[in-house]
């Protein structure tokens, strides 16, 4: 499942405005955009809530008691058919399940949720129907145990279950999804999205990973409505009981687990094409808007040869369907042979979609094919390994989209959009380890965050790096050709992994999955004659600084140091998997730099002597220093800031040698920290003085670029263009605000329509510097929209608008029947991160409409999202007290962590405050002051 918020994309709203790197959305251009959690004083966040079971260790919050379901019945084939009512809002089912009895029992327990059983019976092979005499419903669980007279005996049979239940409006289970026909008509389509335990909310199910069985899905729906599912149809005919549908089957599927089933019922269009190794592959739209699914076609055509490829294993199904639900909680979910996306991350107007469009919609689809592979064809055996799932297809869809679009500079947007926001996560107390035991529900989506998709990817990224790609290869192969139509651990890869490459994979990624945090490596030298001696010490980082008590943990750490000799190449390897070590790097002069982690592979922050860093510095201004090493640098100097080790305004000043800056993702990472600390500086009234200083910033950038595109130009050109205007008419840079309302001016009137790249940074800085009339000419562009992508960009920035009563207006239409349901987030959150004003407005439109959010979402992934937006942006310690206090009265189980990490961000800004908002000052202040 690909997850709002993780890399791409959040939005200019967010990525120029917000106070944090986001925790689970992904929309506007793979770095920037990603929000940043930041902090600092552990101290304090101790003090004010106690030693809360699992803050230093990454358990779970309070967890509920759980136990998997009994082994003593399990399915081999799932026979089911479904009949949705798309005016009623129900359905009709009749499941027919051959299973095994392993051992004689009277009950059968399986997965149910929000739906009622009608009739249930089982007939052991060759022996008479028994029905069941009882079902009780156990909902907290969302289980049902079906009751028998007499005991099943040892042996197959089939159980026959008839059943009743809601297409719901909650995203989740078989839901109905909203759309409007070209004719302007209201109808609704019948869709699915089954992870991580919500098979059970559409048919009585075994809804766990492990328990796989084959499906043969049968839908009954109206004749003139697409209807799909994982397979392709083998008869599609009149249904006798009514002219009006028709019966439409579908062939048997392979071995799988339930969350990865699909069905889809509605009107769509589509594209095909096939794959070189001749894979039929469709991509659905919305009717009338063909067009728009040619570029994933595309992307998809090229990736799944590229996997099959990569993993020396064909794709296993004879059909891939991608299709844009209008109605969609996750970016996309990779249900085998049916992939589900939002709109906006599938649909592409050459027209009218932007650059990060383009490259939101490339990594997604190549997310989510790699799960064809890693997550379908070999499944994780429990929740627990979920990170196994999302890091590596995390991580591999960014060596798919390097491959397809290679003028992308994808690996250097990784860093930005994934590794350094799970660093930033990461270094909380409470974060969590990679692999966490999950057992209820309620506590599956907790782990659908950044540890284990953006960490995830990061480590994975690292070990292939450690173990070269000629032997991760190998490695893949051997773990997908030994595992496939079964579950698998992480262990088991590692030991696949390890018998390819004789290296002791298990030992060092054990230490980076099994314990949470990372360490920071603290660098000093000396000199002598041609050798450089280097004394390597390593630590526990935390967002309050290292790790200073007993018991403190270390790493395996893969260190690699490369010279100025050759800034690209790595000089020397090692393995540090000691607290402290020496090394001397041979053949390095007295004027020569030397630099640890060349490429910002290992997920670790550095720490260098000032000497060190000194000879580094010169490496930014003549950029000698490859763009991820100089990202990384400034990234590690502005989290030592924060986390109360050097200060603030050595970052200030580092950030000034960026004036020569070419690349998009290194100005991207700048402008998503300086937005954080402006976020910050909200909080003073000096305020205005940073704006000042990201105009001095990006002035003489935005100069260079202009306004319009010229020949020549690529695709980071585009997004550089779009966050440096952005960026300076947020910050309200006279010259951009005039040309932004002139050109804004023409839009509207026709007379000159704006190019998709620029659209984003026009609409915030007129709504930004604008008044009522502003908003509602807006407010029309977004009625006028017929493409989703377009709303969105307007929901995102319309948080800009500074006035009170207008704020109000914008958190009203976030609920509004303008606004679907999955986007209200994003609105909210664009408010909170504008301003001081919208934060504390957005917190307090939350509160109130409390009881329709949490309704809306059910405690899914969405409710996380939304309270990490509106309220990490807060630096004054009593509101971390309020915000515990409202979720202890309003408890919000699948957010409980994300309220944790909330409340610990909002210590660490307040002490960063405190700490350095003087010295901040007097910089901004003397920084242009004449000498004395």
């Amino acid at each position: 499942m690909f997850l709002l918020g993780r890399t791409v994309l959040l939005s200019f709203a967010h990525r120029l405005s917000s106070s944090c790197r986001s925790s689970l959305s992904k929309p506007t251009g793979v770095s920037s955009v990603l929000t940043k959690l930041r902090g600092i004083t552990r101290v304090s966040y101790r003090t004010a809530f106690g030693s809360a079971s699992g803050q230093h260790t990454g358990a779970m919050p309070e967890r509920r008691p759980f136990v998997r379901l009994p082994t003593d019945v399990y399915p081999v084939n799932y026979d089911l058919c479904l009949k949705p009512d798309l005016i009623d809002f129900t359905f009709e089912g009749k499941l027919e399940a051959q299973v095994e009895v392993t051992q004689a029992t009277n009950q059968i327990v399986m997965n149910c949720a929000d739906m009622d059983i009608v009739t249930a019976s089982f007939a052991p092979h060759g022996g008479d129907e028994i029905n069941a005499t009882g079902f009780n419903y156990q909902n907290e669980d969302e289980k049902v145990t079906l009751s028998f007279p007499s005991a099943l005996q040892k042996g197959c049979g089939m159980l026959k279950i008839d059943f009743v239940g809601e297409l719901n409006d909650k995203m989740k289970g078989f839901y109905r999804s909203k759309y409007t026909t070209p004719a302007g008509e209201v109808r609704f389509a019948a869709v699915t999205q089954f992870e991580a335990t919500d098979a059970r909310r559409a048919f009585p199910c075994w809804d766990e990973p492990a328990i796989k069985a084959t499906f043969d899905i049968t839908l009954i729906v109206p004749k003139d409505r697409v209807a799909l599912s994982n397979m392709n149809v083998i008869h599609r005919k009149p249904y006798p009981e009514d002219e009006d549908l028709v019966e439409v089957k579908f062939a048997t599927t392979p071995i799988m687990s339930t969350y990865l089933v699909a069905f889809v019922i509605g009107e769509y269009d589509h594209v095909e094409s096939q794959s070189s190794d001749g894979i039929t592959v469709r991509v659905y739209t919305p009717v009338g808007k063909a067009e728009q699914g040619k570029f994933a076609l595309e992307v998809a055509t090229k990736t799944l040869p590229f996997y099959k490829d990569y993993f020396s294993v064909p794709y296993p199904l004879p059909k891939i369907d991608l299709i844009a639900i209008a109605d969609f909680a996750a970016g996309a979910m990779e249900n085998w042979g049916l992939v589900t996306y939002r709109e906006t991350a599938l649909l592409i107007d050459p027209k009218n979609s932007c650059s990060s469009s383009k490259q939101w919609v490339a990594l997604v689809v190549g997310h989510e094919l790699a799960h064809q592979w890693f997550g379908n064809l070999v499944t994780m055996e429990w929740w627990t390994h979920l990170w196994l799932n999302e890091g590596f297809a995390s991580w591999i869809e960014y060596l798919c989209v390097d491959h397809c679009f290679p003028e992308y500079d994808i690996w250097t947007q990784f860093v930005s959009a994934d590794y350094t926001r799970a660093l930033d996560l990461d270094a909380l107390d409470s974060s969590h380890p990679i692999e966490v035991n999950v057992g209820h529900p309620s506590e599956v989506d907790e782990i659908f965050d950044a540890i284990s998709y953006s960490k995830g990817a990061s480590v994975i990224r690292m070990l292939h790096n450690y173990i070269g790609d000629e032997d991760f290869r190998k490695g893949m192969n051997a773990y997908l050709l030994k595992f496939q139509h079964k579950n698998a651990s992480t262990e088991d890869l590692w030991d696949c992994l390890e018998q390819a490459s004789g290296k002791p994979i298990a030992a060092v990624m054990g230490s980076w999955t099994k314990q949470m945090g990372f360490p920071i490596i603290v660098v000093d030298q000396e000199q002598r004659g041609d050798d450089c001696i280097l004394k390597i010490s390593q630590k526990k980082f935390c967002a309050s600084g290292p790790h200073d008590g007993e018991n403190c943990p270390t790493w395996m750490v893969p260190v690699s140091i490369c010279t100025n000799k050759d800034p690209k190449c790595t000089k020397l390897k090692f393995l540090l998997d000691k607290p402290e070590d020496t090394i001397t790097v041979s053949g390095v002069g007295p004027d020569q730099w030397v630099k640890i982690n060349p490429g910002t592979v290992g997920f670790y922050r550095i720490q260098y002597s000032s000497s060190m860093l000194e000879s580094l510095l010169p490496g930014i201004r003549d950029l000698s220093l490859q763009p991820v090493d100089r990202l990384g640098l400034q990234n590690d100097l502005f989290s030592l800031s924060r986390a109360g080790m050097i200060s603030t305004v050595e970052v200030l000043k580092l950030m000034e040698a960026f004036i020569n800056e070419p690349n998009y993702t290194v100005w991207s990472d700048l402008s998503c920290n300086l937005g954080v600390l402006s976020s910050l500086l909200s909080h003073t009234d000096f305020y205005e003085e940073i704006q000042e200083f990201i105009r001095d910033l990006f002035t003489p950038i935005g100069l260079k670029l202009g306004w319009d595109s010229n020949a020549g130009e690529g695709h980071l050109d585009a997004l550089l263009r779009s966050l440096v205007l952005g960026k300076l008419g947020k910050a309200g840079h006279k010259p951009t605000l005039e040309e932004a309302r002139r050109r804004f001016k023409e839009h509207v009137e026709g007379k000159q329509i704006l190019p998709a790249d620029l659209r984003s940074p026009v609409y915030l800085t007129v709504l930004k510097h604008g008044d009522s009339a502003t908003l509602d000419t807006m407010l029309k562009l977004h009625k006028q929209a017929d493409m989703q992508e377009e709303k969105n960009r307007i929901e995102r920035v319309l948080g800009a608008i500074s006035a009170p009563d207008l704020v109000q207006k914008v958190l009203n239409f976030a609920l509004s029947e303008d606004v679907r349901p999955q986007d209200t987030v994003s609105v909210i959150g664009g408010v909170a991160g504008s301003s001081k004003q919208g934060r504390k407005a957005a917190w307090k439109f939350v509160k109130d409409n409390w009881e329709e959010l949490y309704n809306r979402y059910q405690g899914g992934f969405l409710i996380s999202r939304l309270i990490k937006l509106t309220v990490d942006g807060f630096a004054i310690d009593k509101m971390a007290a309020e915000v515990k206090s409202f979720f202890e009265s309003h408890p919000a189980p699948a957010a409980e962590r994300t309220v944790q990490q909330c409340c610990e961000n909002i210590l660490l800004n307040a002490a960063w405050l405190k700490r350095d908002a003087d010295d901040i000052h007097h910089y901004f202040l003397h920084r242009k002051a004449p000498p004395v």
